[in-house]
């Protein structure tokens, strides 16, 4: 159920409520600046569908991207303020939910989380945060998302602008990112391959994103 279409009365009970967190920030010439919240949104409904009196808040939009600002069109809030924002909504929406998960879509915003639910934790609060995550998936607007977004929303993916990116692994990355952000390894955002993305690969790719969120929530229950 879709929380911000509900009335008060209607949330009284309300058992579990998945708080979609993404990014707007630049995804390659192709994707949407959008992308990461999209797919984290898509994947709290998915879940949201088979777990009975959950909810779905409206996402937290802005994370933390300082590393893709040198890309126009990126707009980033940072560690420091997600954080406070994760923590008060979630404190607030304690007040009646009885148990708040984030729906993680953007690798960036993962030490703020992890931060963020350590403190909620530390005061009580029933809460946890799941990342949108595949087996083998590329980093960033590569063949993983460009699938993703060909099948969530395809009027908005520019194919034919689609280049590929560095394919390196994280670990080969990570050292030259950390000072000089993604612009120091790549000149157009992308962190991938996008050929040979579709639609019904996304199909795929998105229900092994909920079939793992669905696992984590299950083990995080029976804590």
């Amino acid at each position: 159920m879709i929380l911000a279409e509900a009335t008060s009365p209607e949330t009284a009970d309300a058992d579990l409520v998945l708080v979609p967190v993404g990014s707007l920030e630049q995804h390659g010439p192709h994707l949407p600046l959008d992308t990461d919240t999209t797919v984290a949104v898509a994947v709290a409904e998915a879940a949201a569908e088979q777990l009975p009196g959950s909810w779905v808040a409206p996402p937290v939009a802005y994370g933390a991207s300082g590393e893709h600002q040198h890309f126009a069109g990126t707009v980033s809030v940072g560690h420091v303020v997600l954080r406070a924002v994760v923590v008060e909504l979630v404190r607030s929406l304690r007040c009646w939910a009885r148990r708040a998960v984030l729906v993680n879509g953007h690798g960036g915003n993962v030490r703020t989380l992890d931060s963020a639910v350590a403190q909620l934790v530390a005061e009580g609060h029933d809460v946890a945060w799941v990342p949108c995550a595949v087996r083998d998936g590329d980093l960033h607007a590569g063949r993983t998302e460009t699938s993703l977004m060909l099948h969530l929303r395809p009027a908005s993916v520019r194919l034919e602008r689609a280049v590929r990116g560095d394919t390196r692994p994280l670990a080969q990355l990570l050292p030259t990112m950390l000072e000089g952000g993604v612009a120091a390894v790549t000149g157009t955002g992308v962190l991938g391959d996008p050929a040979g993305a579709s639609a019904h690969e996304g199909e795929r790719l998105l229900a092994e994103m909920v079939d793992a969120v669905l696992e984590r929530l299950a083990v995080v229950a029976r804590r």
